[in-house]
């Protein structure tokens, strides 16, 4: 195995080694070209979590893509059939996309880039900036393999963003959000030339070529960052947050919220599963200020579907009852306090510790995120196996929730103070007379 393979396997959660591993075999029994490119790539050597798998495969079409995610029980969420690539759900919740190996060319600015197949470095030169022109081989031949036809392992060491051609923003103007999102997200620095780039994409207006769904999509990816406050107030600095919607400016960005989501977000363990849809907590906070009128013309804007709208419009109604909850004088023992935060999902959690004003609710929410979910990740499946009970059985679910039950509720041991030694009084050497 390649130093490259070890240490992408230990960046990935059990999860998505599992779809790794069923991808690649897939692809082998197919006999076709595999290989794991951009942003996982890119995340890992920089040493950051792996949130999506970006797989791309030479030769083939968005048909045959279709076939692979079905054989492999994989749901299609979108497809772009421009660039023959699928966003899918691999089995344990892990997003990824599936794409052919092509390269596109720029035509004139507001038009669809021409797209011809190529191979994986042909793919990899058409991309935005070099940080995500990495790609690692998947194949047996070759597995392990870094391809960096443009240096971006370079670009990381010296963290710097550089773009792969003088035609980037003019073919994809939305990359320019993209270039501050990276820029805030890796701790990068935007070289000269680069910004020579921007400047010149801006005075030609590349911003009113941008899409609705290429704008949606680079927020929710500025949403699932660690810091969207600081990527909004960049944006804003650099004239580009209004672009969004005209009154998203200043003071009606709302950055103190975020800010406070941002520790709030510190306070979730790391390793243990935390389900949150992040986008319904950017898009509430970012429209907290925005009458009712403007968050209607914002989700006009991006073409937003009902059911993402009101993810973050009917947020508050949603935590309404947990916060009631949580005020209870019944919830006595720590598990009930457990059982009751978590039978709702992650964003109404996050959303009581910005936004509640009682101190019960902050501190209860704070219990369990930071000490009783760590207590409940002990009882695994190993040790409920030895009591010979299996997962997708009746009795799994009664069990586990009786042992972590149990260990939350457990007092803990008091330790007996050491016994006191009674010394007996120094003896003094005396001097005979």
């Amino acid at each position: 195995m390649s130093d490259y393979m070890f240490m992408l396997e230990n960046h990935l959660s059990a999860e998505q080694n599992r779809a790794l591993a069923a991808v690649m075999k897939a692809c082998a029994d197919r006999g076709v070209s595999l290989f794991l490119t951009g942003a996982p790539i890119r995340d890992m050597i920089a040493g950051f979590p792996i949130k999506t798998l970006d797989f791309r495969i030479e030769g083939q079409d968005l048909k045959f893509i279709r076939a692979l995610a079905k054989s492999l029980h994989a749901e299609i969420l979108e497809t772009d059939t421009l660039r023959h690539s699928a966003t899918v759900l691999f089995p344990g919740k892990v997003i990824g996309e599936i794409g052919i190996t092509h390269q596109e060319s720029f035509t004139k600015l507001g038009a669809r880039p021409q797209v011809t197949p190529g191979d994986i470095y042909a793919d990899l030169r058409s991309r935005d900036f070099t940080i995500n022109a990495l790609a690692l081989s998947l194949n047996r031949a070759s597995r392990g393999l870094l391809i960096d036809p443009t240096n971006g392992l370079g670009d990381l060491e010296r963290r710097e963003l550089r773009t792969i051609s003088n035609y980037v923003f003019l073919i994809e103007p939305v990359r320019l959000f993209t270039l501050y999102r990276l820029k805030v997200q890796l701790n990068l620095t935007i070289p000269e030339r680069t910004q020579q780039q921007v400047q010149n994409a801006r005075e030609v207006g590349v911003e009113k070529y941008i899409s609705p769904r290429a704008l949606l999509r680079e927020l929710l990816a500025i949403a699932e960052t660690n810091n969207p406050g600081e990527i909004l107030q960049l944006l804003d600095q650099e004239g580009l947050s209004q672009l969004i919607l005209p009154s998203l400016t200043g003071p009606t960005l709302n950055l103190p919220s975020f800010a406070k989501l941002q520790k709030a977000r510190q306070l979730i363990p790391f390793g243990v599963p935390f389900e949150v849809d992040y986008a319904a907590l950017f898009f509430y906070f970012l429209t907290e200020k925005l009458s009712p009128k403007e968050k209607r013309a914002l989700i006009d804007r991006l073409e937003m579907d009902k059911q993402m709208a009101d993810s973050w419009l009917k947020l508050p109604a949603r935590a309404q009852k947990l916060e009631r909850e949580l005020q209870s004088s019944s919830l006595k023992r720590p598990s009930l306090i457990y059982f009751t935060v978590m039978k709702y999902p992650g964003e109404v959690i996050l959303y009581l510790l910005v936004r509640s004003s009682h101190r019960l609710v902050h501190d209860r929410i704070r219990n369990v995120l930071q000490k009783y979910m760590l207590t409940a990740a002990e009882v695994t499946e190993t040790e409920l196996a030895t009591r010979g009970v299996t997962p997708d059985t009746p009795k799994f679910d009664k069990l586990y929730r009786e042992l972590i039950a149990a260990r939350l509720d457990a007092r803990p041991k008091r330790v007996a103070p050491p016994p006191v030694v009674e010394s007996s009084p120094p003896v003094v050497a005396r001097k005979s007379p």
